[in-house]
C-alpha cells in the first residue's frame, strides 16, 4: 500500500484537464487536506522537482510532458455560516466544484454569485482568475481566502484588497507559484440587487419580481451559457480562450468609424471590446481543421473535436491573434495558462 501522500508516477493528465489534451506528469498527488499540501510540498523539495497546482483543469493548456509534480487539488467542503437575518458566508474548500457551489447559495436564498453558475473549475482556482460572468466578477464578492505562501511556509489569510484584482487578472498572476489556496469565503445577501442588464438573462426570467430568486437568475444563466457555449464533457474545451480587450477611447472611435457594428461595452480603464466579435469578424467562427477549431456558436471557445494537442491548440491560438492584429490593430490576450513550452 502506497504511503500517505505518496505520489503516483507516469500519470496520463487527459481526464484532468477540460480540453483533454494527452499530457502526461512524472508525478502526481491528490491533496485532501493543509497537512497533505505541506507532505506534497517537502516531497518535491525533497526531490527538486517542479511543482504545478491542479484545480479542475478548466483554464490550462498542457503543452508536453510536465517533469515535476502535480498536485491535484481535492480538498472538499462547503458551508454557509449566518451572520446576521440578511448576509451569510459561503466557506469554500479549494476543491469544491464553482457551479455546484453556486447552485448551493442559491438554493439557500443567497445572492451575489448567481450570474456565475456553470462556469466550470473549482473554488480554488477562481480567484487566480477572477473568474466573471454577465457583470459580476468574483472579486464582488469574495470577503478573503487563506493560501499556503510558498515564500514563509505559513497558512495567510489575503483580503479582496490584498489579492489586487482586475478584469480577469490577480496577485496570484503575477506571483506564480508564490500562493497555493485552500478555502475561500464569499460575503452574501438575501437583499442585494441583482445584476440582469443582460438582454439575454431577462428574456429567461420571470416578469414577476416576487418570483424573482437567485435559483431563477442562476438557471436562466445556465440556459444563456449551454445556448451558446458547448459542454466540456461532450467538445472538450477551455471556456473562453481570449480576452475581452480594453482599448483607449481615441482608439475605440477609430475602430468605430471603420467598423459600425463593432460590439463595445464602456469600463472605468477605457472601452471593452467584443473578442468573439472580432474573432467571427475575422473569419475565424466555425472555423476546424482535422483536429482543432472555433466553435461554431461562440468563437471564444476553442475545441478539440479529434485529438489535438496542446501545440495544436496554441497554433490556432497564434493564427486567431494574428489576424485579428492584422484586420482590426487590437491584440488578443490568451485567458488559459499553458504548462510547458509553447514553441
Amino acid at each position: 500500500m502506497k504511503p500517505a501522500c505518496s505520489p503516483c508516477e507516469q500519470v496520463d493528465l487527459v481526464d484532468l484537464n477540460s480540453l483533454r489534451v494527452h499530457a502526461s506528469a512524472s508525478y502526481l498527488i491528490n491533496v485532501h487536506s493543509v497537512d497533505d499540501l505541506n507532505h506534497a510540498l517537502a516531497w518535491a523539495e525533497k526531490h527538486n522537482v517542479p511543482l504545478q497546482v491542479l484545480g479542475g483543469g478548466s483554464n490550462l493548456v498542457f503543452v508536453d510532458h510536465f517533469p515535476g509534480l502535480v498536485l491535484h487539488m481535492a480538498m472538499k467542503g462547503r458551508q454557509l455560516e449566518p451572520l446576521d437575518d440578511d448576509q451569510a458566508m459561503l466557506v469554500l474548500k479549494a476543491g469544491e466544484n464553482w457551479h455546484e457551489a453556486v447552485l448551493f447559495a442559491a438554493r439557500a436564498g443567497y445572492r451575489g454569485i448567481e450570474n456565475l453558475a456553470l462556469i466550470p473549475g473549482t473554488a480554488g482556482a477562481a480567484p487566480v482568475q477572477n473568474i466573471g460572468a454577465y457583470g459580476v466578477e468574483l472579486c464582488d464578492t469574495l470577503e478573503s481566502l487563506t493560501a499556503l505562501d510558498r515564500s514563509s511556509g505559513q497558512l495567510v489569510t489575503l483580503t479582496a484588497a490584498d489579492c489586487c484584482f482586475g478584469y480577469r487578472d490577480s496577485r496570484f498572476k503575477h506571483e506564480p507559484g508564490r500562493y497555493i489556496i485552500v478555502e475561500i469565503r464569499l460575503r452574501l445577501s438575501r437583499s442585494a440587487p441583482f445584476r440582469l442588464g443582460y438582454g439575454d438573462l431577462q428574456a429567461r426570467l420571470p416578469s414577476r419580481d416576487a418570483e424573482l430568486t437567485p435559483l431563477a437568475v442562476a438557471q436562466a444563466v445556465m440556459a444563456v451559457r449551454q445556448e451558446k457555449l458547448p459542454d466540456p464533457s461532450v467538445l472538450p474545451n477551455a471556456g473562453s480562450f481570449f480576452k475581452n480587450p480594453v482599448v483607449s477611447q481615441a482608439d475605440y472611435q477609430q475602430l468605430q468609424a471603420r467598423f459600425p457594428g463593432l460590439v463595445s461595452y464602456p469600463v472605468e480603464q477605457g472601452v471593452k471590446l467584443a473578442a468573439g466579435w472580432l474573432i467571427d469578424q475575422a473569419g475565424w467562427k466555425g472555423f476546424r481543421n482535422e483536429r482543432v477549431g472555433v466553435h461554431d456558436r461562440q468563437a471564444l471557445v476553442l475545441i478539440n473535436h479529434s485529438g489535438g494537442s496542446g501545440r495544436d491548440i496554441l497554433a490556432l491560438a497564434r493564427d486567431i491573434r494574428a489576424s485579428v492584429q492584422e484586420r482590426f490593430g487590437v491584440a488578443l490576450e490568451m485567458e488559459p495558462g499553458i504548462v510547458g513550452t509553447e514553441t
